[in-house]
């Protein structure tokens, strides 16, 4: 007989072990689905993991690594925060193109003017659009007792019909032909967020990710709020016993969620997007919580795995364009890597027995 037996308590090298066994487990899988759909596995994982670094063009595509990387630590660092708590936030997405949506605004609002002011507007539009989108299902729990989980999530859907309201009316640019879509605001210098140093891929969207990192590790490790909030998810009754007030960290963590979120749509519209348009949101938000839980929660780990997923996502595109891979096949693969991920974390809590169960 095959069992699980509870751990006394969480097993430190399971959790680390993890991540690592899960990308070796879907690495092997994935090879496995790219033989079966007649592409050749060995030169697929090769083509996926090595060409954007190494590869005869890598000079290309490692500027994207920043560039792709960015808005997905941004988000999963503030999703990090409110998992950690037990506040489920799933509709990042949307707060991701709210963002986006209010930052633009505000820079296209001032078309043609030119202003250092212009860009700085835009990064606090954004923010609070993120921010005011993520409060809905946060005041929501708190007030009526709602699932956040739900709410959150089928706001994305309401903020895609916006976006596409928005590239088909408001926000469309005039001098377009009638195409769907904003003006460009890369020939906008004021409202461009323009690489620091061309050719790199550093843009301000970059360095906001990286201070993320930084602030979330200090929160977690040496302030008082990221003490309540590790405790809120590992002991709610001792969270309250400590001082911790649920509804106030449940609204901090939708609310710094939303605002990261809304900062990733912005910097992202304003500089490698370019645009408002009807299908300018491509996931980050979604993929955003598969790199929060491989890279374990913690924010090293979070910079870690948004550069390998943001790997996948280069070397998948090489893959379509050089191996006639489709992209639901990409799609799979990234998916498969949280799935094993959370079916290997069993053993973190968990250890398998062998034998007969003892009879009480």
């Amino acid at each position: 007989m095959i069992r699980l037996e509870k751990r006394s308590q969480p097993s430190r090298e399971w959790s680390i072990a993890t991540p690592i066994l899960a990308v070796l487990i879907t690495i092997i899988v994935g090879a496995m689905l790219f033989s079966a759909i007649g592409k050749p596995p060995f030169e697929a994982i090769r083509t996926i993991f090595w060409d954007p670094l190494f590869g005869e063009f890598a000079f290309y595509y490692r500027p994207q690594l920043l560039i792709k990387a960015a808005p997905l630590v941004l988000i999963a660092i503030g999703l990090s925060l409110g998992f950690r708590a037990g506040v489920w936030n799933i509709g990042a997405e949307g707060q991701y193109i709210i963002g986006a949506l209010s930052g633009a605004g505000v820079g296209l609002a001032f078309y043609p003017i030119e202003g250092l002011y212009i860009l700085p507007l835009m990064v606090l539009a954004g923010a609070f659009g993120g921010w005011l989108w993520a409060m809905i299902p946060g005041l929501l729990k708190v007030k009526f007792g709602t699932n956040e989980i739900l709410v959150s999530l089928m706001l994305v859907y309401v903020a895609e019909q916006l976006l596409a309201s928005m590239s088909l009316g408001l926000l469309k640019n005039p001098e377009g032909f009638g195409f769907p879509g904003s003006r460009n605001l890369q020939q906008y210098p004021s409202a461009h967020n323009a690489e620091l140093i061309a050719g790199t891929g550093m843009h301000l969207g970059v360095v906001a990710a990286l201070i993320a990192v930084i602030f979330a590790y200090i929160l977690l490790t040496r302030h008082r709020l990221g003490f309540h909030i590790r405790l809120a998810g590992e002991a709610q009754r001792a969270a309250r016993f400590a001082g911790v007030e649920p509804n106030r960290l449940i609204l901090f963590c939708l609310g710094i969620s939303g605002a990261l979120a809304g900062l990733a749509g912005l910097f992202e519209v304003a500089g490698p997007a370019g645009q408002v348009s009807i299908d300018f949101n491509v996931g980050y938000g979604f993929t955003a919580i598969i790199v929060a839980f491989l890279g374990r929660l913690h924010p090293v780990g979070i910079l870690l795995a948004g550069a390998l997923m943001a790997l996948t996502y280069i070397g998948g595109d090489i893959a379509q364009s050089n191996l006639g891979l489709p992209s639901a096949a990409i799609q799979v693969f990234q998916g498969m890597l949280l799935f094993f991920l959370l079916a290997l974390d069993l053993l973190t809590n968990f250890r398998i027995k062998f034998g007969k169960s003892e009879v009480a």
